[in-house]
């Protein structure tokens, strides 16, 4: 009845490209085959979704649902069989909201508009800070001449558009860097984005600098943020006082979740499949990344149910500090580094709920023939287009920055841009059918490249500052603050250790 239903749920995926070729499917097309029946049909997925996203909640690195969700996956790769642990790794400051809130007041204007510290701001003194508001527009080079000496002392005030789409978030992370490295260069007090969310939704971006940082800044619910610059075009002083309680502190242990089929030719070589267990805390988190940790909890469910064994050991990484920098997967790389060689893929699945509609190959040109072979299988499911090209911003980066090949699903926008970091994330911002699919889509390239004879070598030092000094990674990495600390040797593979041996 397994290979019946299989067969049957798989037929519409996989017929076309039997019938063609006129052959019987071979035994890894086969397996696929029976994933894939496997994740279309009825399986605990979205209960899991649901559980995490309803009972653990928001789940911020360093705090304690974030600890509960530890407890929530490493429970349920257990019940599902799966070998399951939970490794630490060191994050490097402690940064969580323990509330916010603001009065907007001038002659004959008084209101209070919801805000959220950025990941990253200072805390004001208690009682709040006092300061004028001032109206920088979009925070330009050319904004702030215009406003010259008013700045400073001032909470400055930043216009921004609403956000549509996944490309409009990058955008607003570039202007990020530029925006608030003019407000602290102004003498600015703090800083405040006009919310760019629809419907008034709040959300974090983490400020630039990260830790270094030095100011308060936050985010201002839109409509009263433009209320606001209204009032200040209008010609109407106003004063912003704001108070921000934060939970700070230096280093802390936190913990990934690592869940481990082992592989019965191979073991010693290993294809991780990763999504981030942490989120913002605004919303539940079902969006970033819920709905993935979900996903590949019940990939390692079927598998181990139908007994599938692959020849290289696949692991299942739940990583802990993405939201805050790529902490847990850089913790994964540094605890794990003598087993880099044997690393033959990491896949990165962080882009919320859309349709798969191919994979980021970050700048591995002959990686982009190997994902093709592998989704063959799943061609119904696509079309699937690889895009070779380095992208910062999710838990690839330090198997990349260590010469690993690495790859991230790269998906359709769906509600992900206006609902991302925000209150609104929450379980139904996800499709359940376009959430199955992305599984058995997920599922066929994990079993491809646990069970194909090729495979590529891992890159060299030199090999990675050959792919810098050909793309923008280095400004990427600049706009996700993780520049420093690649320049510095706390990220990446050192020189001095040798390339592995060629690809088979």
């Amino acid at each position: 009845m397994k290979w019946s239903a299989a067969l049957l749920c798989g037929g519409l995926v996989f017929s076309p490209t039997v019938e063609a070729a006129g052959s019987t499917p071979s035994a890894r097309e086969r397996e696929v085959m029976l994933l894939t029946g496997a994740m279309l049909g009825p399986t605990p997925m979205l209960e899991d979704l649901r559980s995490l996203v309803d009972e653990v909640g928001g789940r911020a690195t360093g705090s304690e649902s974030n600890r509960r969700s530890v407890e929530w996956a490493l429970e349920r790769f257990r019940k599902a069989g799966v070998t399951a642990t939970s490794e630490p790794f060191q994050m490097p400051a402690l940064w969580l909201e323990q509330s916010a809130s603001a009065t907007v007041q001038g002659r004959g204007v008084r209101f209070a508009p919801r805000i959220a510290a950025m990941p990253f701001s200072t805390a004001t003194p208690k009682g709040g800070l006092s300061a004028p508001l001032v109206d920088v527009g979009r925070g330009t080079e050319a904004d702030f001449t215009r406003v010259g000496a008013k700045a400073q002392g001032a909470f400055v005030l930043v216009e921004t558009d609403e956000l549509q789409n996944v490309d409009d978030l990058f955008r607003e992370y570039g202007e990020a860097v530029g925006i608030e490295a003019r407000a602290v260069a102004s003498g600015a007090a703090g800083l405040v984005y006009m919310g760019s969310r629809p419907g008034n939704h709040l959300y974090r971006h983490n400020v630039s600098s990260g830790p270094k940082n030095t100011r308060p800044m936050m985010v201002m619910e839109r409509d009263a943020a433009k209320r606001a610059m209204r009032l200040l075009r209008a010609g109407t002083g106003l004063t912003l006082n704001a108070a921000l309680d934060l939970k700070t502190g230096g280093p802390y242990e936190s913990r990934n979740v690592i869940g481990e089929i082992r592989g019965a030719t191979r073991p010693e070589e290993v294809v991780v499949l990763g999504a981030h267990l942490d989120s913002w805390d605004l919303g539940g988190g079902a969006l970033d990344n819920g709905a993935n940790v979900a996903m590949l909890i019940d990939l390692a469910r079927q598998m181990q149910r139908l007994g599938m064994k692959p020849a290289r050991t696949i692991r299942f990484a739940l990583w802990n500090g993405e939201e805050q920098g790529m902490y847990g997967s850089a913790g994964y790389v540094r605890s794990h580094v003598a087993e880099l060689d044997g690393h033959v893929m990491a896949l990165s699945v962080d882009i919320g709920c859309g349709r798969i509609n191919g994979f980021f190959t970050n700048g591995r040109p002959p990686l982009v023939p190997l994902v093709d072979r592998v989704l063959a299988p799943v061609a119904g499911l696509g079309p699937f287009t690889q895009v070779d090209v380095p992208v910062v911003g999710t838990d690839n980066l330090d198997f990349m920055l260590s010469g690993v090949a690495n790859l991230i699903a790269n998906q359709e926008s769906a509600t992900y841009g206006p609902n991302y970091h925000s209150r609104s994330d929450e379980f139904e911002q996800c499709d359940a059918r376009t959430l199955r699919t992305n599984a058995a889509v997920v599922g066929a390239l994990a079993w491809g490249f646990a069970t194909q004879e090729e495979r590529l070598p891992r890159q060299s030092r030199a090999e990675v500052e050959a792919l810098m000094k050909a793309t923008d990674l280095p400004a990427q990495m600049r706009s996700f603050n993780v520049w420093d600390e690649w320049e510095s040797g706390k990220r990446g593979r050192p020189a001095e250790r040798q390339a592995s041996p060629a690809a088979r």
